[in-house]
């Protein structure tokens, strides 16, 4: 009896000293981004996953890259549903759903990195995620894009450059500005913008610098124009994870995610400056012509973009002219 006591108590103590996940819980993390390449938005989520491995509080995340599990467009849909629970998500994909999400990407509106990182701490961002709470998702992680414009033929530089081309656009609102530069517009993810300029379905793009490198948009591209001190194109993608998967979890497991996701922000916002070089350095290794826009240039694009754009977002949207205000009134 005694030494069965004695055994009892050992592992009783064995028991109390290990950790202990009564709910062990395997997180499903999609995107459309190439995996294991590079792309920063696929290593922003392998880094989430890595550290929460490493917490070891019974959370896992399996990553699917490359649209492997989910479409590009349909993530946010899925992870309502709950075929996922996590995505890298250019959220203007989901305007559908929730049209405010348009002005995360508006032309002009955001200037530059730094300008994003203010916008992060304002109103404005605070509206946009209570829109992404009340829809049943919340942020782990913020990261603004810039991107560029790219053409089989030609530079793009002023509105008229555009006009007769057949344009892929990575959203509403630029296609709106697209349109009242005369171009036709071609609405595909990024993933399928090299198929679609190879075939002659699209003689233009635009997209972040990032998806310009992962895709290999040099092999097709006569000329990029990158985003220098002008940059017209900017790009929320955050890393979401629906309510419902994050309800599920318990503190420790909230506490190791919501840390793992802070380092891999930190890690995006180091790098983002980065992903606009190391395009114009591919680009222009491999051949392609890279412009950037004057001030002149850049304001003849936002003419255009508050004629169309702007002015349709804030008749169609709801509270759509006071995001704009809001979003504006951040120097």
């Amino acid at each position: 009896m005694a030494i069965r006591s004695l055994t009892l108590v050992g592992l009783a103590a064995i028991a109390l000293a290990a950790p202990v996940h009564a709910d062990n819980i395997t997180l499903k993390a999609s995107h459309q981004f190439p995996g294991g390449k590079g792309d920063v938005r696929d290593e922003m989520v392998q880094m989430i996953a890595r550290d929460v491995a490493k917490a070891n509080v019974g959370l896992d995340i399996k990553v699917f890259p490359g649209s492997s599990l989910v479409k590009a467009t349909e993530q946010w849909k899925a992870m309502l549903s709950g075929q996922i629970d996590m995505s890298s998500f250019p959220l203007d994909y989901a305007s559908g759903f929730h049209p405010q999400f348009g002005a995360t990407l508006m032309p002009g509106l955001v200037k530059n990195h730094a300008h994003a990182d203010r916008l992060n701490k304002s109103p404005f961002m605070k509206d946009i995620k209570d829109v992404i709470e009340k829809g049943g998702v919340h942020v782990l992680a913020d990261a603004w894009l810039a991107g560029a414009f790219g053409a089989k033929d030609k530079c793009i530089r002023n509105p008229q450059d555009a006009s007769g081309l057949k344009v892929r656009s990575a959203g509403a609102t630029f296609a709106q500005m697209w349109a009242g530069a005369g171009a036709s517009i071609v609405s595909i993810p990024s993933n399928e913008v090299y198929n679609a300029l190879q075939q002659g379905v699209a003689q233009a793009t635009d997209t972040s610098t990032s998806s310009f490198v992962s895709f290999r948009l040099y092999e097709q591209l006569k000329c990029v124009t990158a985003p220098g001190d002008n940059a017209l194109w900017f790009m929320y993608e955050p890393v979401l994870i629906s309510k419902r998967s994050w309800d599920k979890l318990n503190d420790a497991q909230k506490r190791a995610l919501t840390e793992a996701s802070k380092k891999a922000e930190e890690y995006f916002s180091r790098e983002s400056k980065k992903l606009d070089d190391e395009m114009v350095e591919v680009f222009r290794k491999n051949k392609a012509e890279v412009v950037t826009l004057t001030p002149a240039e850049a304001e003849a694009w936002r003419a255009v973009a508050q004629k169309t754009s702007y002015k349709a977002f804030a008749e169609k949207v709801p509270g759509g002219k006071e995001l704009i205000e809001k979003a504006l009134s951040v120097k």
